[in-house]
């Protein structure tokens, strides 16, 4: 193993090795705080139900997801394209972030009933400004030097954008990805949380309602492993996808196996 991978190890490790004490000293009521043994012990007993609940979470979640990073990058490209549009859109789009998400859940859940839709409009909601903001970012970054040659060249706008702003905007795009791939699940959960059938949310609810706390847990950590798992392809794919960022890391690892 890698030693930068060695610290998050043995952090994890040891906030186990507490959690698991404080259980066992009873600082925190057991019934309220079971132990990372019992968490385990009732993810693996209902782990079919999490499963067909999971997939109505995920299901939600990426319909969600892809409308809004299609609808943050057609935004972008307009602001980008268009300052007038850039003037009236920006400054909205940074007052719908003071809105937190639980507020508008049950307005969207009253107009749009108990099915999927108030869920997937709420992951579009959370999704949208991280992609639209990054994007444009990265449109507006783009090197003015280049884009003059460009125009020299008798290049048009579309040109432009295709050959010079939108991959100089790639970082930008899978950072916002990245954050809006985390944001969807928790939009999603979110929104099953306050009316639903299905999901991890509605599954949320109801062991809660029973006090039984080993399989809250056990959800929650469940939940949080599906974002980090997406993060994780996320970063697959731009890997993949911009593979001269990492040439000069792989050039060193290279380097290192030729002096060995």
């Amino acid at each position: 193993m890698k030693k930068g991978r060695l610290i998050p190890v043995a952090v994890i490790a040891a906030l186990l090795i507490l959690w698991q004490t404080a259980w066992m000293l009873e600082w925190v009521p057991r019934y309220m705080l079971p132990s990372p043994v019992m968490v385990v012990m009732a993810f693996v007993e209902d782990f079919w139900l999490l499963m067909s609940h999971a997939g109505v979470t995920l299901l939600e979640a990426v319909i969600g997801l892809v409308a809004g990073v299609l609808l943050g990058f057609v935004s972008a490209a307009l602001m980008d394209a268009f300052p007038r549009v850039r003037q009236g859109l920006y400054p909205i789009l940074v007052i719908t972030q003071t809105v937190p998400p639980v507020a508008i859940a049950p307005l969207l859940i009253l107009w749009f009933s108990y099915g999927i839709t108030p869920k997937v409009i709420l992951v579009v909601l959370v999704a949208y400004f991280p992609m639209a903001v990054g994007l444009l970012e990265g449109f507006q970054s783009a090197d003015r030097d280049t884009i003059r040659l460009m125009k020299s060249m008798k290049a048009n706008k579309w040109q432009i954008f295709w050959y010079v702003k939108f991959p100089n905007a790639l970082g930008e795009f899978f950072s916002g990805l990245r954050i809006a791939v985390a944001y969807s699940i928790v939009g999603a959960v979110i929104a099953e949380w306050l009316g639903g059938f299905n999901g991890l949310g509605v599954y949320m609810t109801r062991v809660k309602k029973s006090l039984a706390y080993d399989k809250m847990f056990a959800v929650i950590f469940f939940v949080s492993a599906i974002s980090l798992i997406l993060m994780g392809l996320v970063r697959i794919i731009q890997r993949k996808t911009m593979p001269w960022n990492y040439i000069t890391e792989y050039d060193k690892t290279l380097k290192r196996r030729s002096q060995l």
